[in-house]
């Protein structure tokens, strides 16, 4: 499994830490816990303010000097991809609110539209569908997903509740944690053409300015048995099924199997 860094920037102890059970030591039960896991050491740091892994020299620096450096000489050795979060990971994950969003397009473009499962403490507690469009885009439907997360993660913030949100749209999470900054500082242009869903990222970026301290936004992967991933998905299902252009609380029974049997995106 390839190396991570847990930035931990409100907990028992702040720093960078390189096992999840070091780092949620820091922040399991700690009241406003902030933290987010990253690929790469630079990305650590630079994410904690340049500051060099651990809080001061403990535990967490001797690990990461007994994995060894990731350079011979004047070469870098690429890391490996990191592994996809198991639904075993998400649970054991000490939010009080987890947040999955997926968008469905059939065909592409075509009729599209957005689902929503959130839990709370593990526990299955809204399913939201809705948004649709008779010619969207698979991508729209994604970001569209990923802006209600937004809104939502605001609203349980406001509660003093801990929010991460799922997403399997590489796409929206680059957009709108990556590339927006860059847009933005070039006039919201890029070079070698348009910025497709421009007006949409410009309404998520201004909000994400507002919540990424305290949100955690993690890439997960479509269809490999992820729960609020897979409810999500059936959600966007019903509401092209349904035509429903406004974002509507699922009101049904909430019987996840029968649910999950239902017809996939």
């Amino acid at each position: 499994m390839a190396a991570k860094y847990y930035v931990v920037w409100k907990g028992r102890q702040t720093g960078i830490f390189t096992t999840w059970a070091q780092c949620q030591t820091q922040v399991d039960k700690f009241a406003g816990a902030r933290f987010k896991s990253y690929p790469s050491l630079a990305e650590a740091e630079a994410a904690f303010g340049g500051k060099s892994i651990g809080n001061s020299g403990g535990s967490a620096a001797k690990a990461y000097k007994a994995m060894g450096s990731n350079t011979t000489g004047r070469k870098t050795v690429k890391k490996p991809k990191a592994a996809a979060l198991t639904q075993e990971q998400i649970t054991e994950m000490p939010f009080n609110i987890k947040i999955f969003t997926d968008g469905a397009c059939e065909p592409n473009p075509g009729e599209a539209g957005t689902g929503i499962a959130i839990y709370k403490d593990n526990q299955l507690s809204e399913l939201w569908y809705g948004l649709y469009h008779p010619m969207g885009t698979n991508n729209t439907a994604e970001l569209n997903g990923l802006h209600q997360a937004f809104m939502m993660a605001q609203e349980k913030l406001a509660q003093g509740l801990s929010v991460a949100i799922y997403c399997d749209s590489m796409y929206s999470i680059q957009c709108i944690t990556q590339w927006a900054s860059g847009w933005e500082k070039k006039g919201w242009v890029r070079q070698g053409g348009e910025i497709k869903n421009l007006e949409l990222i410009k309404l998520m970026y201004a909000l994400y300015l507002q919540i990424q301290s305290k949100v955690t936004i993690y890439h997960v992967n479509g269809h490999v048995g992820i729960e609020g991933n897979e409810l999500a998905d059936r959600m966007s299902i019903i509401a092209i099924e349904s035509q429903q252009q406004s974002l509507n609380l699922y009101r049904e029974s909430y019987d996840i199997d029968e649910i999950l049997a239902s017809r996939r995106g």
